[in-house]
């Protein structure tokens, strides 16, 4: 009977969330992960085709987290301001306190293995507070969610960078938004 892989791949994605936050997307080589997750290269190679297929993984694992945490906040909130001014705050609080985040938010932008991952994600984040947007009131609520989305990613980079809060930006987005 064959053993499941789940528990492998998941001790290789949790030792790549690790060397991540440590040295970066450039230090996630093959060996750093299987060192950190104490396996052979076989392994890594059982489980993943390539390095670019694992940094996939690995970066659709950090989003989702972070989708879980938005998720419990908004709850059943109605499409508005309230849903995403609560989802604006806990994207940023989630992003401060999850491993990763200066890897997979700043460096996946420049990453060549991420950067479609990078679009996408940012599109389908895009497509969700499109509804809050346009019962906001915003004549063409796409361009206001892409404008959006990068704005709060901007902000969380800041908050990274700081390693604390920055709550006049996050007022000013939330004010932007509703157009205060």
């Amino acid at each position: 009977m064959a053993r499941p892989s789940e528990p492998g791949r998941r001790a290789l994605l949790d030792a790549g969330s690790v060397v991540a936050e440590r040295a970066g997307l450039r230090g996630l080589s093959v060996n750093a992960v299987v060192a950190a997750a104490g396996m052979s290269k076989g392994s890594f190679y059982h489980h993943f085709s390539d390095r670019r297929s694992y940094m996939i993984a690995l970066h659709r694992r950090y989003h989702d987290v972070l989708a879980e945490a938005i998720l419990a906040e908004i709850g059943d909130l109605a499409p508005g301001f309230s849903r995403l001014a609560a989802g604006v705050t806990s994207y940023l609080d989630a992003c401060l306190r999850t491993r990763g985040t200066k890897a997979f938010l700043a460096q996946s932008r420049t990453d060549t293995d991420l950067l479609d991952e990078v679009h996408a994600r940012n599109r389908a984040v895009a497509a969700v507070i499109e509804p809050d947007l346009r019962a906001i009131g915003w004549d063409d609520p796409a361009a206001v969610a892409h404008l959006v989305v990068a704005m709060v990613a901007e902000i969380a980079l800041a908050e990274l960078y700081a390693d604390e809060l920055q709550p006049t930006l996050r007022s000013a987005v939330i004010g932007l938004i509703n157009r205060e």
